[in-house]
């Protein structure tokens, strides 16, 4: 079942210029999108990337599409090859396809067709520090953010790192848009709260579309 458009309106929470939390947007659609991360696990195993500084980062991830976003001591970078398994990273699923599509249009950005599809794992206690998206060529496609399992809490900044940041609640099936203007926000996620999720246990994992190149 497709989602009410004039609900998922009504749950909308604007963030700035051409970006917004839709609320409850994918969460007809949960159940199946967990069974492809099951799927997509089993073939890229989530991991625990190093960062350039050396450090692990507390949030597992791992990378469908014709590239994937890594981390190592070499920086931050795109790759069409998963260094971990030596094979080209597992296509996105129609499922995910077709998902990013309607909520990119649902925001008025009718040509954005994904090629890489970053999937985090977050337990409890991990977090995602404040960053901006910037390793992607084409910074005029918006970012699509999906968040599945136990709720999160969402800061959403401005374009510099010390500007004043904003919280808000992302709940199972709620869908953040970020684009135009607003693409290179900083934002970030504060540590996961324990919890237990009927679908994903104390886990929650969020599915974040880019348009690379």
């Amino acid at each position: 079942m497709l989602p009410d458009l004039f609900a998922f309106e009504r749950r909308r929470t604007d963030l700035g210029p051409e970006a917004a939390i839709l609320g409850g947007f994918a969460l007809d659609q949960a159940d199946m999108l967990l069974e492809q991360v099951e799927h997509l696990s089993r073939l890229a195993p989530f991991r625990h990337m190093q960062t350039p500084g050396g450090r692990h980062m507390s949030v597992a991830m791992l990378n469908a599409g014709s590239l994937g976003w890594i981390s190592d001591p070499s920086g931050y970078r795109y790759t069409p090859i998963d260094p971990q398994t030596g094979l080209a990273w597992p296509p996105i699923p129609p499922l995910f396809m077709e998902l990013a599509s309607r909520v990119a249009q649902a925001m008025g950005f009718s040509a954005f067709v994904p090629d890489a599809c970053l999937i985090n794992r977050y337990a409890p206690g991990t977090r995602l520090s404040l960053h901006q998206d910037r390793d992607e060529q084409d910074h005029n496609a918006p970012i699509v953010s999906v968040s599945l399992g136990l709720p999160a809490t969402f800061l959403w900044g401005g374009l510099q790192r010390n500007d004043p940041t904003a919280r808000y609640r992302l709940t199972h099936g709620d869908v953040a848009v970020w684009g135009g203007p607003s693409r290179l926000v900083f934002h970030g996620i504060t540590a996961l709260k324990e919890g237990m999720h009927p679908l994903t246990g104390a886990l929650r994992y969020n599915l974040t579309f880019r348009k690379v190149r």
